[in-house]
């Protein structure tokens, strides 16, 4: 049970992503964020993708970690979208029409660069499915974690431990050319943090662009 109202008192919901190829940091990102909010006195949750539902954990562990069952690629697409429709319904819109920020590890900016760019499947079908799946919901702001792709593989530490991880470079290094795609085509939504210097210095990035957001939606008293 919560004890009185939080400080940090919104117009309404604030929704949060974070993006980024493999070893770009991004869960790391995403908690430290989440907990500055929370000290600022902000009523957040933070979840993930695929995931943060019990439908979605269970897609979660056949999507990467299915070792012996072959998902054809258009396969894998419906079971992503199937997890996001799962957890935006159940999750995400209930915390947005609460006036809370809601903070996601990936949404549907992954999708088209991972099984769009990366896996080559139609974006423009990929669209109508993430539309179909989330009604039509956008982040407010998405932050792009940016690193080279030889640099992230070798930072995350776990190549080859899960399916999308054990694609070849050519793939990832496709998954984040298409990440700047879609940044350059909506820079005002998608923010480009380059991962360089410290986590500390990346996460300075971070807060600047998303005070940007909270300040245009906060209430004063």
């Amino acid at each position: 049970m919560r004890s009185g109202k939080p400080s940090g008192r919104l117009s309404r919901g604030v929704f949060i992503t974070l993006e980024g190829p493999d070893g770009c940091g991004k869960s790391t990102q995403s908690g430290l964020l989440f907990g500055h909010l929370k000290r600022r006195g902000f009523d957040c949750i933070r979840t993930r993708e695929p995931g943060g539902t019990r439908l979605g954990e269970r897609v979660r562990s056949v999507l990467l970690h299915s070792d012996g069952l072959k998902i054809c690629d258009l396969a894998e697409l419906f079971l992503f979208e199937a997890a996001r429709s799962q957890i935006v319904r159940e999750v995400i819109h209930p915390a947005l029409s609460e006036k809370r920020v809601v903070i996601c590890d990936r949404f549907s900016d992954a999708t088209l660069s991972y099984q769009g760019y990366g896996g080559g499947l139609s974006l423009k079908t990929i669209r109508a499915l993430n539309l179909a799946a989330t009604g039509g919901l956008k982040p407010d702001i998405t932050i792009l974690l940016d690193i080279d792709t030889v640099t992230g593989l070798r930072r995350s530490g776990r190549k080859g431990v899960d399916r999308m991880e054990r694609k070849d470079l050519a793939y990832h290094k496709r998954v984040r050319s298409g990440y700047l795609a879609l940044a350059s085509s909506d820079p005002r939504r998608i923010k480009v943090v380059k991962v360089k210097g410290g986590v500390d210095d990346v996460q300075a990035a971070v807060r600047r662009e998303v005070e940007i957001v909270i300040q245009r939606y906060k209430r004063s008293g």
